[in-house]
């Protein structure tokens, strides 16, 4: 195989995405142009306020939640932690930050904006949330960090209002359904036929990628 591609499914306000988001990195940097990733959405997040309801409402609720992510965190140091996330301007969904970055993408595939900016807004969403505990449910704090990212406001705002970031939202939300994808982070390797959950080690992704480009197409489907 000359390339593999990879298909990263993840919410922006889930945890295990926001620390494992270096291996993703450490991966297109170790393997350069004969790894890809595309980039997609899913709603772990959804509706922030049902969720902390029915998973956290015996276990402290947001407090108790608040509490979980903090123990999360400080397994990694590579990371940073507002000490209120959660408990201080609370998201009320993750939806509104994967439609920015949906729009972004559709501006960069149409050459609008650089490539790669729409990874690089969403790590600053991320760290935005996590590490500064700004509400990235907010449209203004959205737009104030796509901006720094030199993320065409105008052009976003544009994709925005035609309802292309929608649909393609859309896609993404269908793609996961169709392959039955409901955790946060999900890689998606060899056309569906493999993925990796959670917080896997760099090391097992690499290794899943090394035996995919090793392998000969008669290989993959001597069967």
């Amino acid at each position: 195989m000359d390339r593999v591609r990879i298909t990263h499914f993840s919410d922006l306000l889930c945890v295990w995405a926001y620390v494992s988001q270096i291996r993703c990195d450490e991966l297109v940097e170790a393997f350069a142009s004969r790894v890809s990733i595309d980039t997609r959405f899913l709603h772990v997040f959804g509706d922030v306020t049902g969720k902390i309801e029915t998973a956290w409402a015996s276990r402290g609720g947001i407090d108790g939640y608040a509490k979980h992510v903090r123990e999360v965190v400080e397994g990694f140091d590579h990371v940073e932690l507002h000490p209120r996330v959660w408990t201080l301007n609370t998201p009320t969904s993750s939806m509104p930050a994967h439609l920015l970055l949906c729009a972004i993408r559709l501006l960069e595939r149409a050459g609008e904006v650089e490539e790669g900016t729409s990874v690089k807004t969403a790590w600053a969403l991320r760290e935005a949330f996590f590490a500064r505990c700004e509400d990235i449910s907010d449209g203004t704090v959205l737009l104030e960090v796509a901006g720094t990212c030199s993320a065409n406001v105008e052009g976003i705002a544009t994709v925005l209002g035609d309802g292309r970031a929608h649909a393609a939202l859309a896609g993404d939300l269908e793609q996961a359904r169709e392959q039955m994808i409901r955790a946060s982070p999900t890689l998606v390797f060899n056309e569906g036929r493999q993925r990796l959950t959670g917080n896997v080690g760099y090391r097992i992704i690499e290794a899943n990628v090394r035996e995919l480009l090793e392998q000969s197409a008669d290989q993959q489907s001597w069967c």
